[in-house]
């Protein structure tokens, strides 16, 4: 039975009615192995404001877990545990720019349980998503930089025991990660893969491999698809993107894989325009939803595609052999729709630069209304339902936006990452479905920093130049594949000065003409000839970004929307983007002790009025 000091049976109700709704205990529908032999693995879920984590590491001393903006133990937000004597602990710490570990003066985190065993701590905690508290990170959709630790001595045995090896970093996305994938272990399936494709000494490759599609009798519907990278190539191997090709070629063009983008390439490869299929780094496999599946075996699907892979090779390794790709799961039990895919952002081209030194530097590539109130207008009027997107950048990439707006109105943010992770890209699902219509425009907005660089960045395929692309997953499928814009390189020239160019341009990148400083250099040398200081390059930040841009908008089968190559001006839209405000909440902030002890006078004021109960 339940007792009760006479006369305080009251209290204990209205604050257990007060409190905030936490995750079920035990519920831990997501988890992680952190490190790479499996002695460290994170569960989490939450509800509501609350966050809760159960850690399962092997070691009978502590576990220390916490947030990182760079990965690293500077400025970062930390908790650690375990069990010593048989009894628990767990401490909220912080350190600072120097790494020191430092107690925090306000304790968030909330152990629920803790058990030690011959060869595993358990530790399962709690803490808001956003606490009050300066030292603590605030947890979002954005990538989260996870950081972990053990060692085999508890805290207090000999003071801060140091974890030396035993640490890492992993980045996740605690509130939106990858679906579980439900699908029955006997789905057929098809592998596109390449074999002993030798990858070069150089910085970066990209690869091109036709394949076709395995012959449907009818109509089926792929609705899984899992990188295949060979074991020990995680780093090498950067995106891999799935083209959807002309219907009219025929088999020869199955020989032979050939180095993209290169003057030497394939004609039949030039025919691949359509994405159908996007994957990169650190990204797990991708599971449609119940009512969307890639359609494949109809007349209108593709029959050939090409598998594009995009090699990473900053140390000029030699003898590289590889043989990765993708797997496609399929059934014949056809979901409700077709799902498409658009790339939209910035064409990629040296149209797109980005000054050095800056510490923050904001492009932007437009899917114009012009674009969409063509091809919806013509294809869907009643909209298209986007059910996940992809976010790319490259090194340079600190966060990147997609914002939605509908007849000139900005709607909630379709997809974000703020916390943005060269080496973690993966579709994230939207909680709710977006619908897109004839009317919208979409915008890509991309934020850099060059604080480490000399020179000019570009536009361009490898890793140390920049993209700004978002690949929009959606249905019903309709015949558009792009939707992106490069800004007018006219005015990029003149703020640097350049009055002529040569012309015809039988060149790229293109020869100036005048004046006398950069005569019959090309533009690229020109920009990293000018002398960029910080406040040059603000100023040419506010330039770009007003620019008018020439319209990419095509369609499948290497066709175009009318719009395409037209000149429309971007829309007048709010700069910096105005985020939400977010509340915080904590069990220790002022303003909740002083409402429980406002409650705690009252409630005795009542006692004194009435006396006890009985």
């Amino acid at each position: 039975p339940i007792t009760t000091r006479p006369g305080w049976p009251l209290l204990p109700l209205l604050l257990w009615g007060l409190l905030p709704a936490a995750v079920a205990p035990g519920h831990y529908p997501h988890s992680a192995v952190l490190d790479g032999a499996s002695r460290y693995r994170l569960l989490w879920g939450h509800q509501g404001s609350t966050i809760a984590f159960r850690l399962e590491v092997r070691t009978q001393g502590y576990v220390g877990f916490g947030f990182s903006s760079t990965g690293a133990m500077a400025s970062a937000d930390m908790v650690v545990g375990g069990v010593t004597r048989g009894k628990p602990y767990l401490q909220d710490y912080f350190t600072d720019e120097n790494r020191a570990l430092k107690r925090d003066s306000q304790q968030d985190y909330h152990l629920e349980y803790s058990m030690e065993n011959s060869t595993h701590t358990i530790l399962a905690f709690s803490r808001e998503l956003h606490t009050c508290d300066t030292n603590d990170k605030a947890i979002t959709e954005s990538t989260v930089r996870v950081i972990w630790a053990y060692h085999n001595k508890d805290i207090g045995e000999a003071g801060q025991n140091y974890h030396g090896s035993n640490r890492g970093t992993k980045s996740l996305r605690l509130l939106n990660p990858e679906k579980t994938s439900t699908i029955s272990s006997s789905l057929p399936y098809f592998d596109l893969r390449n074999q002993d494709v030798p990858i070069p000494d150089k910085d970066t490759t990209y690869w091109c491999q036709m394949f076709k599609i395995p012959m449907q009798h009818e109509k089926q519907h792929v609705i899984k698809v899992d990188p295949l990278i060979q074991k020990g190539h995680e780093n090498l191997v950067h995106h891999i993107l799935l083209y959807q090709c002309s219907s009219s070629l025929n088999d020869s063009v199955l020989d032979y894989g050939h180095e993209c983008y290169h003057p030497n390439m394939p004609d039949s490869f030039l025919t691949c325009e359509t994405v159908i299929f996007a994957w990169a780094i650190g990204g797990e496999g991708f599971t449609y939803p119940p009512h969307v599946g890639l359609s494949i075996g109809n007349p209108a699907d593709p029959q050939y595609v090409l598998m594009e892979v995009h090699y990473d090779n900053p140390s000029y390794l030699e003898g590289l052999i590889d043989n990765s790709g993708l797997r496609l799961f399929y059934t014949p039990v056809l979901r409700k729709y077709d799902a498409g895919v658009i790339e939209a952002g910035l064409w990629v081209s040296l149209f797109h630069n980005i000054p050095p030194g800056m510490p923050e530097f904001m492009s932007e590539g437009h899917c114009t209304l012009e674009c969409l109130e063509e091809a919806l207008g013509s294809e869907k009027p009643s909209g298209i339902h986007v059910f996940a997107v992809l976010l790319h950048e490259h090194l340079a990439g600190r966060a990147i936006r997609m914002r939605h707006f509908h007849e000139g109105e900005e709607q909630k943010l379709l997809a974000y990452d703020d916390e943005f992770d060269f080496n973690f890209q993966e579709f994230q699902y939207l909680k709710e479905e977006r619908i897109i219509l004839p009317g919208d425009n979409l915008i890509t907005e991309c934020r850099y920093s060059t604080l480490d660089r000399m020179r000019v960045t570009w536009g361009g395929l490898s890793t140390r130049n920049e993209m700004c692309l978002s690949y929009l997953l959606y249905y019903p499928r309709i015949n558009l594949t792009r939707c992106a814009s490069i800004p007018d390189i006219m005015e990029q020239l003149q703020f640097i000065g350049v009055k002529e160019i040569y012309r015809p341009v039988r060149t790229w990148p293109f020869i100036i003409k005048s004046p006398k400083q950069y005569k019959n250099l090309s533009f690229m040398d020109a920009m990293n000839k000018f002398k960029w200081s910080r406040s040059d390059g603000l100023s040419y930040n506010e330039l770009v970004l007003k620019l008018p841009v020439n319209v990419r908008c095509s369609k499948t089968d290497n066709a175009e929307w009318s719009i395409q190559g037209m000149t429309a001006s971007p829309p007048e839209i709010e700069r910096p983007y105005k985020t939400e405000s977010i509340i915080c909440n904590s069990s220790s902030c002022l303003h909740c002790n002083i409402f429980f002890i406002l409650l705690l006078i009252v409630y005795i004021s009542i006692l004194g009025n009435s006396g006890p109960f009985v």
